[in-house]
C-alpha cells in the first residue's frame, strides 16, 4: 500500500469513525486504523449504544470539544451520521465508506435488512437469526456478523430499529457541505448501492470517489479506510 501523507499540516490529528448497523468499534478500527496510522492520525472508534443515532451525535459533540476540529467518518449508517454532523459542525473532512441511502430510508436495502434482522431476533432469537444469516452470506461476512451481533446483543434489536428509521442527509443538504468529502463505494454491493456513493460525491462541493469491490473490502476492511484517505488527501 503506497504511503499517504496529509495534504495540509494544519489538518487535525484525530479521526473519529462510526460503525455500520450491527457492527462495532472493533470493525471500524480494522477498516480505518491502518489508513489513520499511515496518515499520522489518532483514530477514535466509537462503540454503538442502544440510543444509536443520538448516542453517536453526543460523542461527536464531546470529542469536538476536547480534540478540536475533527475528521469524521464511518461505514454505512456511520458514514451518514458523520456526514449529517459535519453539515452542522466545522470539521476537516468526512470519510464516508459504503453509504447506504440518501434521505428517506423507506426503499433502502440496508434499512430493509436492518428491520428484517430486528424482527427475526425478536421472534426467533439470536442463534437462529445468526444461523439464517450465515446460510445466505459469504463466509467472511457471516463470521464478522456472528462476532458483532453476539457482542451487541441484547441491545442489537433497538440499534437495528433506530438505524432503519434514520433519515440520511438529502442530496440538497449534501450540496451545502463545507468540508471535503471522500467516499469509498462498492461497485457490486446490493446493500450499499454504488449509485448512492456516486450521488454523494457528485453533489458535494469538494469530493472524491474511490471504487472497490465487495470481495476487496470483505477480504481486507482496511481497503475502505485507505480509499477514503487517498481521496481526501487529493482534495486540498
Amino acid at each position: 500500500m503506497p504511503e499517504i501523507r496529509r495534504h495540509d499540516p494544519r489538518v487535525p490529528t484525530t479521526l473519529v469513525a462510526i460503525p455500520g448497523t450491527g457492527s462495532d468499534a472493533d470493525y471500524v478500527r480494522r477498516a480505518f486504523g491502518p489508513a489513520a496510522r499511515e496518515m499520522g492520525l489518532t483514530l477514535v472508534a466509537i462503540e454503538p449504544t442502544t440510543d444509536l443515532v443520538e448516542g453517536h451525535r453526543r460523542q461527536l459533540d464531546a470529542l469536538a470539544e476536547t480534540a478540536g476540529p475533527l475528521i469524521v467518518g464511518g461505514v454505512s449508517i456511520g458514514a451518514a451520521i458523520a456526514l449529517e454532523w459535519a453539515l452542522h459542525n466545522p470539521c476537516a473532512g468526512v470519510w464516508a465508506a459504503l453509504p447506504a441511502w440518501s434521505g428517506d430510508p423507506a426503499h433502502a436495502p440496508a434499512a430493509w435488512s436492518a428491520s428484517a434482522t430486528a424482527r427475526a431476533l425478536t421472534t426467533d432469537g439470536l442463534d437462529a437469526t445468526i444461523a439464517t444469516m450465515a446460510a445466505s452470506s459469504p463466509r467472511w461476512l457471516a463470521a464478522e456478523l456472528d462476532r458483532s451481533w453476539r457482542a451487541l446483543h441484547p441491545g442489537l434489536v433497538d440499534q437495528l430499529d433506530r438505524a432503519a428509521a434514520f433519515h440520511s442527509p438529502t442530496v440538497d443538504e449534501i450540496a451545502t457541505l463545507r468540508a471535503p468529502l471522500a467516499v469509498t463505494a462498492a461497485i457490486d454491493d446490493p446493500v450499499h448501492p454504488h449509485e448512492v456513493g456516486m450521488e454523494w460525491a457528485r453533489v458535494a462541493p469538494r469530493s472524491a470517489l474511490t471504487e472497490v469491490t465487495l470481495d476487496e473490502w470483505g477480504t481486507d476492511p482496511s481497503t475502505l479506510g485507505f480509499g477514503c484517505a487517498r481521496g481526501w488527501s487529493g482534495l486540498g
